[in-house]
C-alpha cells in the first residue's frame, strides 16, 4: 500500500510539474506586453510595442511617436516624445521633448508575459536611467527609490 501511494504522489507531481511547465513555455512563447492597464483612459498598456503610451490625465504621463530599439528581452528600449516639465515649473509650461523610455521586470500579468515596469526620462537634461523609480504597469503603484509612494 505504501509503495502504491508513493506512486500516486510521483505521478501528480509530475502531471503538476508538466502543467506548470507547460504554462511556463506558453508565456514564454508569447511576445511580452507593456502590462496593464490599471485604470481608464489609459492607452498603450496591455499592447506589444505600443507607439503611444498615456497613463490617463495630465499630459505629463504622455509619450508619443514611440520607436522600439529593442524589445523581448530583459529590457525593452526605444524613445518617443515625452512632456518635459523642469524643476518649479507647472504642467502647461512643459515641452515635448526627445525621451527614453525603458520597460523592464520582465515577468507576468493577468497571466500574460508582460513588462511590469516603466519609466521615461530625458538624458538632454542629464536624467538617467533608474531601476528602483517607475510605475509598476501591472497594479499602477509608483515607486521612487525603490520605494512604492502612499
Amino acid at each position: 500500500m505504501r509503495n502504491g501511494v508513493r506512486h500516486t504522489a510521483v505521478v501528480a507531481a509530475v502531471a503538476v510539474a508538466l502543467v506548470v511547465a507547460g504554462t511556463a513555455v506558453a508565456v514564454a512563447g508569447q511576445e511580452p506586453v507593456l502590462a496593464g492597464p490599471w485604470s481608464m483612459g489609459q492607452q498603450g498598456y496591455g499592447h506589444v510595442k505600443p507607439r503611444r503610451i498615456f497613463n490617463g490625465g495630465d499630459p505629463s504621463g504622455l509619450v508619443k511617436v514611440i520607436r522600439w530599439s529593442s524589445w523581448g528581452g530583459a529590457r525593452a528600449t526605444g524613445t518617443g516624445m515625452a512632456l518635459y516639465v523642469g524643476p518649479h515649473q507647472i504642467t502647461a509650461a512643459g515641452k515635448f521633448e526627445k525621451a527614453h523610455v525603458v520597460l523592464f521586470q520582465l515577468g507576468t500579468c493577468d497571466g500574460r508575459s508582460a513588462y511590469d515596469a516603466i519609466e521615461w526620462y530625458f538624458t538632454q537634461h542629464r536624467q538617467k536611467f533608474s531601476p528602483g523609480t517607475y510605475i509598476n504597469a501591472c497594479t499602477g503603484t509608483y515607486y521612487m527609490n525603490g520605494h512604492a509612494e502612499q
